[in-house]
């Protein structure tokens, strides 16, 4: 097997009224992009979409939006 290796990188945006910034892998990024291109909304109203989805007492936004993506993809 491979040795895989997986950078996260920063990336900073603006979500409804405010910047915010999310720390993900370019794999869960790409994916991000074609969903909201499938949706055909902008990423970052696709992202302000996630946010408001997500339960009050979950940890941060960027490892929700690996789960997101992740459900997305097997559904």
């Amino acid at each position: 097997m491979k040795n895989l290796k997986f950078e996260i990188k920063k990336r900073s945006l603006t979500i409804g009224n405010h910047r915010t910034s999310i720390s993900i892998e370019d794999e869960f990024w790409n994916e991000l992009k074609k969903l909201s291109k499938y949706q055909q909304i902008s990423l970052n109203k696709l992202i302000l979409k996630i946010d408001n989805e997500k339960p009050k007492d979950y940890g941060n936004l960027s490892s929700y939006i690996r789960v997101w993506v992740l459900q997305k993809l097997i559904n």
